[in-house]
């Protein structure tokens, strides 16, 4: 049972956990640097701590955070989302220090994280995915130029721990697939010390519909809802609408059976989002 919960993140997110706190009765701690000393999340809380000084790396600074959970006894940690609520390292320190961490297992995280670990995870548990390599880690320049004459071109190539629209670029033509692989694994080196990547086939007009899900520890999946995040700029989003319009219900209903049961298996805690590109009638 949580009795003091120590939020690792700042601004409107903490004020949502700052809120949840207060309908369940939980003592909420915040973190703050001394540029956000005045901030609301600061004043809202029933304690706060500074963990540093200006900007906001220190709310990356696991060792500050975990400093702070013990010398305001706390019991566990919330990271919010952003920041350390992603990062594996977090987790399992957490765990080391016998805190509770609100969120997916460090393992889960640590597998979900790497795209060609996760693509053949949840291809594993029945979810579509699109065609490319993702099942095939680690293999030559070669290589994948076969797997790319297989799928038929044009086809994107993506950094496997990529995220936010970076790390990804497309070849429309076997004469540009190496020239684009060595790009994209130079940026991908720049942005995330991996340059792990894999190709799949690039879908050129598909709606980008994400699926929301709450998962609980004993195995509970609940789908909260769709929407259609296909308007974006540079592969970010810019608006979000809920739910999809026009996808037929039973394919929506389908969908939504095929993701709570792979995120059971999987063993997924928190709140999550399933990303699906949408095109012909066929979700991948």
């Amino acid at each position: 049972m949580i009795q003091r919960l120590l939020i690792a993140n700042r601004g409107e997110i903490a004020l949502r956990i700052i809120r949840a706190c207060r309908q369940l009765n939980i003592t909420c701690v915040a973190v703050y640097t001394l540029d956000d000393k005045d901030s609301l999340h600061v004043r809202m809380a029933d304690e706060a701590i500074c963990i540093g000084g200006n900007g906001a790396q220190s709310y990356l600074d696991i060792d500050a955070i975990l400093s702070a959970c013990h010398a305001t006894g706390c019991d566990s940690i919330h990271p919010g989302y952003g920041f350390l609520s992603e990062n594996s390292a977090f987790a399992y320190a957490v765990q080391e220090q016998q805190f509770q961490f609100i969120g997916p297992s460090p393992e889960v995280i640590e597998l979900m994280g790497n795209k060609v670990n996760a693509i053949h995870a949840v291809r594993t548990h029945g979810i579509p995915t699109v065609p490319g390599s993702a099942d095939q880690p680690n293999i030559s320049a070669e290589a994948l130029s076969s797997v790319a004459q297989k799928i038929g071109y044009p086809i994107l190539v993506k950094a496997a721990t990529g995220g936010g629209g970076r790390g990804m670029k497309v070849a429309h033509h076997a004469s540009e697939l190496k020239k684009t692989l060595t790009e994209v694994q130079r940026e991908a080196q720049k942005l995330y010390h991996n340059d792990l990547v894999y190709i799949e086939k690039y879908l050129q007009r598909p709606r980008h519909v994400e699926v929301q899900i709450i998962a609980d520890q004993h195995g509970n999946v609940v789908c909260v809802g769709d929407r259609d995040c296909s308007l974006q700029r540079r592969h970010q989003k810019i608006v979000e609408e809920a739910p999809a319009i026009d996808i037929p219900e039973q394919a929506r209903q389908q969908l939504f059976l095929v993701c709570r049961q792979a995120m059971s298996k999987i063993g997924y805690v928190g709140l999550g989002t399933l990303e699906f590109l949408y095109e012909n009638g066929s979700f991948y």
